[in-house]
């Protein structure tokens, strides 16, 4: 079984952690069953946020009576100091616990520092004095934050988008978080949905030592597919090779990730999935992206202000209403019966 340690944290844990964003579609019952199972084939490490609405209260209830057993990261989006104090408390509550093991700045646009007017790493100093927290880190979809953050020294670990479409940016900023003694935690392993081939995926990673991915899990089947890897891991052969080639060949270049930060747009357009669904209608079983519902969610995109909001908030700089008039074209044309 494949291990990782996160850089100076010490926190050693099986090479599959579980991302925790996709159990807030679900119940309850279902996701505490999930995240059982999950620790009960080796999975110790779960990655929540305050952001993702009940996934904390899921994973406090899951683990309940057993907190000492696996390590719990979670995050705050907080812009201040009395903000950041906020959410910590209700996620400590929501998740049962009285200490969070790897505490995170949740996709800052900026790098906080001591001094820096927002009081934001000041506060994380001080929880980690409580002993609320136990190691301090940052998740980025920016890699000048990113780099910042690395070269700064502050924080321990650092989460960001990692995968076999990485470019060599990408790539080379692992390398510096490994010379930095940082733990590399990726998300986004699978793209957004946009990787399909879960075995590539995971033997792309497996090539990087220092790097821990999360999954996001939401299904039972999603889940084994995973488990299944723990002792039987995929080699990067011939064959899967061929998968990742050609996946960048589709996919390399200015394609949305699905991230949401573009989000919420002013005339209710859902731009995270409408803006990549000419790549999803043709990667993924079509009918779902057929139906009704989401031809009306299509449709809405003809309703767009050009406001620029979308554009200015995403943290890869894509023209986000070019792609989006872009894929409602494609959409139509795929409706019409013209393109499958």
């Amino acid at each position: 079984m494949a291990e990782v340690t996160l850089g100076r944290t010490g926190i050693t844990v099986q090479k599959n952690a579980f991302g925790a964003l996709p159990i807030q579609r679900i119940s309850k019952e279902e996701a505490v069953r999930l995240l059982r199972k999950a620790y009960e084939y080796g999975i110790t490490f779960f990655d929540t946020a305050r952001y993702y609405t009940d996934s904390e209260e899921k994973v406090g209830e899951a683990f309940l009576g057993m907190r000492e057993k696996v390590y719990i990261a979670t995050k705050t989006g907080a812009v201040d100091a009395e903000g950041f104090w906020r959410d910590l408390e209700t996620s400590l509550k929501m998740l049962q616990t009285d200490y969070i093991d790897l505490y995170q700045f949740h996709n800052p646009a900026f790098c906080p520092k001591p001094e820096d007017s927002t009081g934001l790493y000041e506060a994380m100093l001080k929880a980690k004095e409580k002993g609320m927290i136990r190691h301090i880190g940052i998740t980025n979809h920016r890699l000048k934050v990113a780099h910042e953050a690395v070269g700064s020294g502050l924080y321990e670990t650092l989460q960001f988008p990692f995968s076999y479409l990485a470019t060599d940016k990408d790539i080379a900023l692992v390398e510096e978080s490994r010379k930095a003694g940082m733990g590399f935690i990726a998300m986004k392993a699978l793209s957004g949905g946009l990787i399909t081939n879960s075995a590539a995926a995971y033997a792309y990673l497996a090539q990087y030592d220092n790097v821990l991915p999360i999954w996001g899990v939401q299904r039972e089947r999603e889940l084994d597919e995973f488990l299944c890897y723990i002792d039987n891991p995929p080699k990067l052969n011939e064959t899967l090779s061929a998968v990742i080639e050609q996946d960048r060949k589709e996919l390399s270049g200015d394609f949305c990730r699905g991230c949401g930060y573009c989000m919420p747009c002013p005339v209710g357009i859902e731009i995270n999935n409408c803006a990549r669904m000419s790549l999803m209608i043709r990667r993924a079983p079509s009918a779902a992206q057929l139906t009704e519902e989401m031809q009306a969610k299509m449709k809405k995109i003809e309703e767009c202000l050009h406001c620029g909001k979308c554009k200015a908030k995403c943290p890869y700089g894509l023209d986000t209403p070019a792609l989006l008039e872009k894929n409602y074209k494609d959409y139509c044309e795929i409706l019409a019966g013209k393109v499958y």
